[in-house]
């Protein structure tokens, strides 16, 4: 009996591992999803040592015992990873913006999108309370950049589907300001979706509340979103301390000029002879995405490359 079984610190675990995906972290404690079934375990020492830390959205190798608890082994390699909110393998980060109340801020929006997709993240650019203004201005910008854009409406319904189907079979985060619609949307895609708002607004660290817990939810086949602060304070101060020399990558409609400027070390804000500035003022690029490249350029130009590694 005892063949197929391995006792570490005094606890007999079944041999065989199981692999599973941490849904939620708390205490010490990683809640693995493995086997159609929840395993309360804790990490081996030796990630401790090696400076990893467990994340929801990772894979990981666990074993476990009859009382569904267990322990971590493996972490398999992460794809991406996101400091704020703590949270591995990224498939999708929803940027959400309201049309009105707050209006758009387009300098925001475009630092979400540079973290993203200079961490492999798909953005996608949802604008909120369609019904109350037109969003063409901010489509056409976005569209021209080669960004998914969906305007939606929790009053008339406009864009909810789609959202929905966007959201199935990857792992999502969303970010946003306050008061731009996350939960409202959240609502309007699953009505049974057990996150309410005021519990949404504790987890964001208002009040006496300080956690930056992160939760997994699973909203169908291979399909999980971020709670809390995912759904509101993506931080992108945290999550990128980003190499001047990078941010053109986060800017995915500059791509096909790099390499054409005068100069090789062209930083594309103000120089002669830059394609980039020159795509600007012919309406290839939009003045404004060029407008956030300058400003996010401006406040990462003195970072140093050693400031930009992360030990996780």
């Amino acid at each position: 009996m005892m063949a197929d079984k391995k006792r570490v610190h005094n606890k007999v675990f079944h041999s065989e591992a199981l692999e599973g995906l941490i849904i939620k972290g708390i205490g010490g404690f990683y809640y693995v999803e493995a086997a159609d079934t929840v395993y309360t375990c804790i990490a081996r020492g030796k990630f401790r040592k090696q400076k990893v830390t467990p994340y929801a959205g990772d894979h990981v190798k666990i074993f476990v015992d009859d009382d569904k608890t267990g322990y971590i082994d493996e972490i398999a390699d992460r794809k991406n990873y996101l400091f704020r909110p703590p949270v591995a393998n990224i498939d999708r980060l929803f940027i959400i913006s309201s049309i009105v109340e707050p209006s758009p801020d387009t300098q925001i929006i475009d630092k979400s999108i540079a973290v993203a997709e200079l961490k492999g993240v798909e953005p996608i650019l949802i604008i909120t309370k369609t019904d109350m203004n037109d969003a063409d201005t901010i489509e056409w910008i976005y569209s021209k950049a080669g960004i998914k854009v969906v305007s939606v409406s929790s009053v008339t319904n406009e864009g909810i589907g789609e959202v929905g189907e966007l959201l199935q079979g990857c792992i999502s985060a969303f970010t946003g300001n306050s008061g731009v619609g996350k939960s409202t949307l959240l609502n309007a895609i699953f009505p049974n979706f057990d996150i309410k708002t005021a519990e949404i607004s504790q987890k964001l660290g208002r009040g006496k509340h300080t956690t930056r817990d992160v939760e997994l939810y699973k909203i169908g086949e291979n399909a999980y979103v971020a709670d809390t602060p995912g759904f509101s304070s993506f931080d992108s101060e945290s999550n990128e301390l980003i190499d001047k020399d990078n941010l053109v990558f986060g800017f995915r409609e500059f791509e096909s000029y790099l390499g054409k400027c005068k100069f090789t070390s062209c930083s594309h804000t103000c120089e002669k002879g830059c394609e980039i500035l020159r795509a600007v003022n012919e309406g290839e690029i939009t003045k404004s995405r060029h407008e956030s490249y300058k400003a996010i350029y401006n406040e990462v130009k003195d970072i140093k490359p050693w400031q930009t590694n992360r030990n996780v």
